[in-house]
């Protein structure tokens, strides 16, 4: 969301309120600070230990309290996590228009991912602005009964903010420039347990059996996740883990990994847009453009799968480095600009609506 905010905030100077939940602040920080956006409120709802039901009243209420005092011309988030859909229903509630940023993502399966699924379908009922990041969302949209006129493809935001600092240097743990870097991240609700611990064991046997490798884990702060990675990729000397990099290193690391391990969304967009090879640790993914391109594979959880499709990268590079020209799959980095205007023709500040946003953007 930071370029969106800092669109917003160029077409119309102290327009725009950044409301936090409070939730992974140590995480969320360094974005604001490499952004230079600054918050003007922080809800403060993380609990230890919390579950879905508590974390969703405790975020409607909060919500709801601060669209109460401050009563914004529209309601602006993205993704598709709790906090999304609560903020959807808070503002149906007080009858503000929200706007979905990332809208028409679908698997198809409720379970997969949890619940992320049912978080984006849910927010799709309550929103009156649709941000599509490509003509398929926007065609699942359609399918779902959401007319045209609310529907805008924009390209994703990740983007955006990908190319804003691509470009910029960063610190990253000590690493051997020697070796093909395999970057890792897994912290997926539905792959926690059984799943998580056969990735695990995937990635070590590809680092014990390629001595020209190494693999670089920034640790998820969920203490489910932790505990099994450093118990099952602790002790190997080729395998690093660290706390989680802030965005501007997280960028640095794509960029230098020869492939990437990873069940995240946003890295579904941002590694092809690197040109890095991706094996997505999912059995079915809302972002099915990288795989059919062929820059992505959906390998899933098991053990022999993952190991099958890292070797095959690792083999058909014959030791060197293997970089693809990066794809455009989601977008040109213009999606915050586009859902700008958006904003404005919805709101009525913008003379008319131009082709680009359209549902049929061509």
């Amino acid at each position: 969301m930071a370029p969106v905010v800092r669109e917003l905030e160029l077409r119309a100077p102290g327009s725009v309120l950044v409301c936090l939940t409070g939730q992974h602040r140590d995480m969320v920080d360094p974005i604001l600070d490499l952004f230079d956006i600054r918050s003007s409120h922080d809800l403060d709802i993380m609990s230890p230990d919390q579950n879905l039901a508590g974390l969703t009243s405790r975020a409607v209420v909060a919500v709801d309290g601060f669209l109460a005092a401050e009563m914004p011309d529209a309601v602006l988030v993205q993704g598709d996590t709790t906090s999304v859909m609560a903020s959807a229903l808070a503002s149906f509630y007080r009858g503000i228009p929200f706007g979905h940023v990332e809208a028409g993502l679908r698997t198809g399966d409720l379970k997969r991912p949890f619940p992320e699924e049912a978080n984006r379908r849910l927010a799709t009922l309550f929103a009156a602005m649709h941000f599509a990041p490509t003509e398929a969302a926007a065609d699942n949209l359609r399918r779902e009964g959401i007319e045209d006129q609310r529907i805008f493809v924009t390209g994703n935001t990740a983007i955006d903010a990908l190319q804003l600092v691509s470009s910029v240097g960063a610190a990253l743990p000590p690493l051997n420039p020697a070796k093909r870097l395999i970057l890792l991240t897994a912290h997926r609700r539905e792959n926690l347990g059984a799943p998580l611990e056969e990735i695990f064991r995937a990635a070590r046997f590809i680092v014990e059996t390629n001595p020209d490798t190494e693999l670089l884990y920034p640790l998820h702060p969920n203490p489910n996740v932790g505990e099994a990675a450093r118990r099952l990729l602790g002790s190997q000397p080729r395998i690093t883990l660290c706390p989680p990099l802030d965005y501007r290193s997280f960028v640095a690391a794509m960029r230098r990994s020869f492939m990437i391990f990873s069940d995240s969304g946003g890295v579904q967009e941002e590694a092809p847009a690197l040109g890095i090879p991706l094996l997505v640790l999912r059995e079915v993914t809302e972002r099915p453009e990288g795989v059919a391109f062929g820059v992505s594979r959906l390998v899933g959880t098991r053990f022999e799968t993952i190991v099958a499709a890292a070797q095959k990268l690792l083999d058909e590079a014959g030791g060197g480095r293997r970089k693809a020209k990066g794809v455009s799959l989601h977008g040109e980095g213009h999606a915050a600009d586009k859902i700008a205007e958006a904003i404005a023709i919805f709101l009525g500040r913008s003379p008319s609506r131009p082709t680009l946003l359209t549902g049929r953007s061509k």
